[in-house]
This record gives structure tokens, C-alpha cells and sequence, in this order.
């Protein structure tokens, strides 16, 4: 199974079939230079298509193409980070080059979700992302304002991020984790606020406060009360993770995030022609749980059997290798409710 087989990405070299892997440079088996295409989502020789040309990031490990007159030469995704370490700075070029990976990662997965990627050098307010190291000594935080994704490269260290999960007490913290929770911020308010109408108001807005409660409550107030008392007791009959309960941002951006990892998670399994045959589950009788490709014209209901059946799979896998549980999270009902509002809100936009 490749993890090439993300959403919207074809994992297969043009040239001789062979699977590759989402951040190849060249191909496994007849080792062709290949960039990733990312308005058809497949692999290319580089330099075959005139109009596209390697990125000039792609010593830094970027192997996407970029449009032959883009004057930057960088690809989309590149063109989108804003702020990044100085060149001087190889080290934290390293981690760069690490957390662009679940970067682009993360936007082929929106790409092909359907979802408007509007640069901040188009209008104001646009998607950007701060790529920066707190260790020289510079304050990061990771967050999202104003279309702006602040990442701290520092996470792409494991024994920093891993120092970090076990003190906040969380059961999973990845860069792409960390990624997809703050593009959910961002996602919020464009796919909520109506045409013509006051930002934060509209039937979008009254049905998400039901179900994540009211974000106009104070912010700071809120985080200061999380980090002082904790999650309210019994908190994971309703929320998705203890960072969800802090304020209503947070469990939008939590849920959104944990969107993007079941139907990305999915779509691996399905490029890859993983099928769970029923007279081997004990207990099953509804058929083989074969995963979609594409889940867009589907109820939630029905991503949330096959994921069901799926993420206890792949748990038992990482189990027999030792691992923690790919998936160590539970979904209760009024997690599936907000999940399912979240599914209909990026089928609406398409």
C-alpha cells in the first residue's frame, strides 16, 4: 500500500506503472524524474509538458511543477508560504522541507475536496502560511489569523513533538494534524457566511452554534479557563478531543480536521484496492466494506460505516507492529452530528 494514494492524486508513474509515493522526486521502478501535476492530480515526467516546468524548490525536495510563466517558478504550493527561514539557515530548511510534504499534502487534499484556495497575494485575507522555527529562539505559535497559518518547524522534530503530546496529555499531534485543525479555522467563515449577508450571520451560522455552541464567546476567557481547570468531566460524550471543548473555534477546527482525516484516510485505502470481506469479520453482516475513492455524493452515514469497520483495521495493524492506534480517537453521536455538518457544508460548496 502506497501513501501516494491520497485524495485527487494519481499514484502511478506515467512512464511504467509503478506506484509512487506522494513526495517522490523520481519514480521507484524506471527511475524518471517526475513531478506531481497538481491541476490533473498525477505524476509527470518533468519537463515533458511546456507549459509546466519543476518547481525551483525542487532541491529543497518539492517535486511539484509549476506553470512555465509563473516568474516566481515556484508551484502553488510554495507560492503560498509567506514567511520561512532565511537561506542561511539549513537546519530549519531541513524541517521546512519536511512539513512542505504534509503542506501539499494537505492541499491536494483540499483541491480535490472542492474547497477555494484564494492566495494572500490575491485579496487580502487570502490563504498564506507562515512556516517558521522556534528553535533559534524565536516565539512560535501555532495558529491561524486573518487567512494566515502559522506552523512552528520545530514539530517536525519528533522528540519535541512527542514531548509536547505526552505533556498536553493528547493521544495523536502531527504536523498534518496540526495542519489540517488550523486550515479549518480558516474554512469556518468562508463556508458559513451567506452572499450579501453580515459575516457570522445566517441559518449556516444558527446551525453550527447548536451543535458547537456559540463562538462569540470570549476567546481569551476560554483559554485561560482550559488551561487552569482542563476538559469538563464527561467531556468525550461530546467532543471529538479535550482541545475541542475549549471554545467553539476549537471544536470546528478539531472536527473539520478530523473530516479531513477519516475521508483522506478512505481514499488511501481505496487507491490502494484494500476491501474488508464480511465472512471474515466476525460479527458483520452487511456486505464487504469496500472504501470510495470519493465520498462527495454519499450521507455521512455511509463514510462513517465504512471508517468504522476500516479504522479498526488499521488499528490492529499498528497494534501488531507495536504502534499506537492509527485512528485512537471514538465518535459518539453528537460527534458524528457535527461531522455531518461539516460533510454537507464542503458538499454545498463544490
Amino acid at each position: 500500500m502506497s501513501d501516494s494514494a491520497d485524495a485527487g492524486v494519481d499514484p502511478h508513474c506515467p512512464v511504467c506503472g509503478s506506484v509512487v509515493f506522494f513526495e517522490s522526486l523520481e519514480c521507484p521502478g524506471c527511475s524518471t524524474e517526475l513531478g506531481f501535476h497538481p491541476p490533473s492530480g498525477s505524476f509527470r515526467p518533468v519537463e515533458q509538458d511546456p507549459a509546466w516546468r519543476a518547481c525551483v524548490n525542487r532541491s529543497r525536495r518539492c517535486n511539484w511543477l509549476a506553470e512555465t510563466d509563473e516568474p516566481s517558478g515556484q508551484c502553488l504550493s510554495c507560492r503560498l508560504t509567506r514567511r520561512r527561514p532565511p537561506d542561511d539557515d539549513e537546519v530549519a530548511l531541513g524541517k521546512l522541507a519536511t512539513a512542505a510534504v504534509d503542506k501539499r499534502r494537505l492541499l491536494v487534499q483540499l483541491i480535490d475536496l472542492g474547497l477555494p484556495i484564494e492566495p494572500y497575494y490575491d485579496k487580502p485575507g487570502g490563504l498564506a502560511f507562515d512556516l517558521v522555527s522556534s528553535v533559534g529562539g524565536e516565539p512560535v505559535i501555532i495558529g491561524h489569523a486573518n487567512g494566515v497559518i502559522t506552523i512552528d518547524l520545530a514539530e517536525s522534530l519528533d522528540a519535541h513533538r512527542e514531548a509536547l503530546r505526552v505533556r498536553l496529555g493528547e493521544p495523536y499531534r502531527t504536523m498534518l494534524g496540526h495542519f489540517r485543525h488550523e486550515i479549518g479555522h480558516y474554512f469556518q467563515p468562508i463556508l458559513l457566511d451567506e452572499p450579501g449577508a453580515a459575516p457570522g450571520t445566517g441559518e449556516g451560522w444558527d446551525e453550527c452554534r447548536a451543535l458547537f455552541g456559540d463562538d462569540r464567546a470570549s476567546y481569551p476567557d476560554a483559554l485561560e479557563r482550559h488551561y487552569r481547570d482542563g476538559a469538563p468531566e464527561g467531556w468525550i460524550e461530546k467532543y471529538i478531543s479535550d482541545y475541542a471543548t475549549m471554545h467553539p473555534w476549537e471544536d470546528f477546527a478539531e472536527t473539520f480536521a478530523h473530516y479531513l482525516h477519516i475521508t483522506g484516510t478512505l481514499s488511501t485505502a481505496a487507491h490502494a484496492g484494500v476491501v474488508l470481506r464480511a465472512e471474515r469479520i466476525g460479527g458483520f453482516d452487511h456486505g464487504d466494506v469496500e472504501p470510495r475513492v470519493s465520498y462527495r455524493n454519499a450521507g455521512f452515514d455511509e463514510v462513517l460505516a465504512d471508517w468504522r469497520w476500516l479504522s479498526l483495521m488499521f488499528n490492529r495493524v499498528n497494534r501488531s507492529m507495536g504502534l499506537r492506534d492509527l485512528y485512537p480517537f471514538g465518535i459518539v453521536a453528537p460527534v458524528a452530528k457535527k461531522l455531518a455538518f461539516v460533510h454537507r457544508l464542503v458538499a454545498c460548496i463544490r
